[in-house]
């Protein structure tokens, strides 16, 4: 998975074209879910009703991530001054989650089959599988794209990538099992899906969680960014300096820019040419910076943060 987290060349899908994908795709998922509990019941396969569950968590996962961007393009308003960009992180933290609930589940599962391997009727489960896997790629598809640029749209398509490989791992299973009654294949094949569920789920929660906690952005160095502020001339300190990702895409800085001593008439131009070299150098397109003179400096205050120098 490519992590786009370049300022420059994205490449934004139309946002209403996207969300007649993310609308088509749910529908899709919603209809499958109904074949595959119908086709469980009938063929007396409990994998078949898991898929059918996993798959109706997939539709869920795009609806939250529908809703998620519908309400992330509302304008700024009082109640929310900063925008509502952030609701896609915290749709991408709701579908992490229930990925590392879904996967832990199938563990349990597929260890209690290793104990009790059950009668599954091959046939059914090949071909409502085959269907499925049809449908997950056909999602895949659609929200892949989209999957580039949003957080949380790629958690919603790591949702379906787990299920397409849900679908084959059931068809190989249920080959084997017509082929040869080999009944473990069923709990490996979960087991094996479980585990690629759970690494893709960790690997991409740190990243949203760092943005809820106001971390500041994983691809700059805080202190290069305020050591080649602190280079510009005229800039005698920075201090009480705050970095954090406003969403995914957007940095942002917030600090107190200490003016050399006679050069406060030059703050103005100062200050630009910081803003400039923010922008450009680093990505951070929101800055503000509370100017200070150096002879009415905050005492003793921290370089980052709002705490006091120890």
């Amino acid at each position: 998975m490519a992590h786009n987290h370049s300022h420059h060349g994205h490449h934004h899908v139309d946002p209403d074209a996207g969300d007649m994908r993310v609308a088509l795709a749910v529908g899709v998922n919603l209809l499958l879910t109904v074949a595959q509990v119908v086709g469980g019941v009938l063929a007396g396969s409990l994998a078949l009703i898991a898929d059918a569950l996993h798959n109706f968590s997939d539709a869920i996962s795009l609806v939250i991530a529908f809703g998620a961007r519908r309400i992330a393009r509302r304008p700024s308003d009082e109640a929310m001054t900063f925008g509502y960009g952030r609701v896609e992180v915290v749709a991408a933290l709701i579908n992490y989650t229930t990925l590392i609930v879904i996967g832990v589940y199938l563990v349990y599962e597929a260890v209690m089959r290793f104990f009790e391997p059950e009668e599954v009727a091959g046939w059914t489960v090949v071909i409502i599988a085959t269907i499925a896997l049809v449908v997950d790629l056909i999602t895949a598809a659609l929200t892949f794209a989209l999957s580039k640029e949003s957080m949380n749209i790629r958690a919603a398509f790591l949702h379906n990538v787990a299920d397409a490989l849900g679908s084959v791992a059931v068809i190989v299973a249920g080959t084997l099992i017509l082929l040869y009654d080999w009944r473990l294949i069923d709990p490996l094949a979960t087991l094996l899906i479980a585990g690629y569920i759970l690494w893709q789920a960790f690997a991409e929660i740190g990243g949203v969680i760092r943005i809820l906690m106001l971390g500041s952005p994983p691809d700059i160095r805080t202190d290069a960014v305020i050591a080649r502020m602190e280079a510009v001339d005229g800039v005698a300190g920075i201090h009480h300096a705050h970095f954090w990702q406003m969403n995914e895409h957007d940095n942002a800085l917030d600090a107190h820019l200490v003016i050399e001593r006679g050069a406060w008439d030059h703050a103005d131009d100062i200050k630009a040419r910081v803003k400039a070299i923010l922008a450009e150098g680093f990505g951070i397109a929101h800055s503000t910076l509370e100017m200070e003179c150096s002879l009415h400096v905050c005492d003793g205050a921290a370089r980052i943060g709002d705490g006091h120098a120890h």
